[in-house]
Parts: structure tokens; C-alpha cells; sequence
């Protein structure tokens, strides 16, 4: 029962983008309707299902654990940007001077009669 389930929310699915295809000439909002009402009717199906009762507790225990999270201040957050944008510019001055020296390496090698 439980894989039947499962085929018949594949099949709302597919059948909401079936008809947004099949509604080309309607209105976008009809088009994008039929997408979002198969897309409903396949959640809902999925919810009666083992794994989608397992899926929603996931979820819940997921928005729990967002909660516990410590997030930076401001400042903490702009003092971390400017670390990261000031390395991100001396590894490309460094990069550049690198590469510098070995174009001129290279062209030192080329000129050069064997």
C-alpha cells in the first residue's frame, strides 16, 4: 500500500507538469497553477506515507536544531568579511606577482639562441 502510495504522488506530480505543457496557450498563472496543485497533491499523498511520516519528524527536529544556533553579530560577521576580502586581495596580489615573474622568466628563456 505504502508503494502505491508513493506511485500515485510520482503520478500528480508528473501530471502538473504534464499540464503545464498541455495549458501552453492559457494564462501563466494557469500554467503555474497545474504545477502547484500537482506538487500539493503529491506532498499530501507522500505525507501518508512511511517515509514521509519520517521525513516530516526530520523536519521538525530540524527546525529545533535551527533554534539552538548562535548566530554572529554584526560586528563579528563584518570583522570576518574583511579578514576574507583582505586575503582574498594579497593572494591576488601575490598570484599576479607570481605570475608576472614567471612571464618574465618565460620570455627571458624564449629570446634566448641556443
Amino acid at each position: 500500500m505504502n508503494n502505491l502510495k508513493l506511485i500515485l504522488a510520482v503520478l500528480f506530480a508528473a501530471i502538473g507538469v504534464i499540464g503545464f505543457f498541455y495549458f501552453d496557450q492559457s494564462v501563466l498563472v494557469v500554467r503555474i497553477l497545474s504545477i502547484l496543485i500537482g506538487l500539493v497533491l503529491a506532498a499530501v499523498t507522500v505525507k501518508f506515507t512511511v517515509q514521509g511520516q519520517v521525513f516530516y519528524v526530520f523536519c521538525g527536529e530540524s527546525s529545533q536544531e535551527i533554534k539552538k544556533v548562535v548566530w554572529p553579530s554584526r560586528k563579528e560577521a563584518l570583522q570576518t568579511a574583511g579578514v576574507v576580502f583582505a586575503f582574498v586581495i594579497a593572494m591576488a596580489l601575490f598570484l599576479w606577482m607570481v605570475d608576472a615573474a614567471l612571464m618574465s622568466l618565460l620570455k627571458i628563456l624564449m629570446d634566448r639562441d641556443i
